[in-house]
């Protein structure tokens, strides 16, 4: 048996539990966690926010770091026991379709996730697809590093994504668990990171100054893709947006210069209105972009290890998952929360 927090209802707190330890298929590993970050989408998820909600009982989490402790019969010797590994959002692919084929595995109609569609790591030990498991390059920190195998290649992605190119301005609106790692993936790819954060958030500021954003804008929402415009002189070549607001999208939308991509990572609810005539005369693209391949982990987690890259966490037990809810729906978090499975 094994502890976890289990969703049981959309409406009532997770509930800690003594639940079955899960059973190894052929191509599984078993994995006994160390940390598992905490992510709004696991919020969004236990509270059925979006329109496709897990079956319950759901064990939700999905960035987990642990050691791997039993593999399946068909494991290939890439992977060995004691070796540290991640637990990503993605779990597994069907590794045949025409996006799997072509390096677009995020698009897999037939992806199993974790958290939503198989338990994830809010738990003492988890199971992981062997063939997608991505290992903690030696010397990273677990704690520090268990944001990377969701925020952090979100975020490097996204950047990918913006086709910016060194010496760019891109703007990150938000800087929360999301933004504050992409102002830092942003400033080791060479990048001008301008951080856009709500009015008067002086934690936001100094997160964003101390992650390497070169400018930092806290003043009326509506008005920052005027200090963006003109900070660059014409505005950024590209913005990332990891808030959940159509507000935010379309202040950022404004924010681009001719040319300039707008990247979706936030998840509101609602439509973004969009002025066809500017996407058509100006050029801009909108795009989306979803956390990442195994390609895309490995190379995040190598240029973190090389630019000591970290997210700034704070470590709670999985008791506190409640407590750790209600604060990040009241905007009382700054950084990222860790769950610390190595503590009693």
């Amino acid at each position: 048996m094994m502890k976890a927090a289990v969703v049981t209802s959309f409406t009532e707190p997770l509930q800690i539990q003594e639940v079955p330890l899960p059973q190894v298929g052929p191509n599984d590993i078993l994995v006994k966690n160390i940390a598992c970050g905490v992510c709004h989408s696991d919020l969004h998820l236990a509270k059925g926010d979006w329109d496709i909600r897990p079956a319950l009982p759901r064990i939700v989490g999905h960035e987990g770091v642990g050691e791997i402790v039993e593999l399946g019969s068909n494991v290939s010797n890439h992977l060995k026991k004691g070796d540290v590994v991640g637990i990503p959002w993605i779990q597994k692919t069907c590794l045949h379709c025409e996006y799997c084929l072509t390096g677009r595995e995020t698009l897999c109609n037939n992806q199993r996730n974790s958290g939503f569609n198989i338990d994830g790591c809010f738990a003492e030990y988890s199971l992981m697809d062997a063939n997608f498991a991505v290992k903690l390059p030696n010397g990273m920190d677990p704690f520090t590093s268990a944001p990377l195998y969701c925020a952090g290649v979100t975020v490097y992605k996204a950047l990918k994504v913006s086709r910016a190119r060194p010496g760019e301005f891109v703007s990150i609106v938000g800087v929360g668990g999301l933004g504050s790692l992409a102002v830092s993936f942003g400033v080791a790819m060479g990048l001008r990171i301008l951080a856009v954060v709500a009015p008067n958030d002086k934690i936001a500021v100094n997160l964003a100054k101390e992650m390497g954003a070169e400018e930092v804008y806290d003043g009326p929402s509506d008005k920052h893709s005027e200090w963006v415009q003109k900070y660059t002189n014409g505005g950024a070549q590209a913005t990332i947006i990891t808030v959940p607001s159509i507000p935010a999208y379309e202040e950022a939308f404004k924010a681009v210069k001719s040319g300039g991509r707008v990247v979706a990572i936030g998840l509101p609810n609602g439509i973004m209105s969009v002025p066809i005539v500017d996407c058509v005369l100006r050029g801009i693209e909108i795009v989306g972009s979803v956390v990442g391949t195994r390609q895309d982990m490995q190379e995040a987690l190598q240029l973190a290890k090389h630019h000591h890259i970290t997210c700034k966490v704070q470590k709670r037990k999985l008791e506190d998952i409640n407590a750790i809810f209600d604060d990040m729906m009241n905007y009382k978090i700054n950084g990222r929360i860790v769950l610390d499975f190595t503590t009693a």
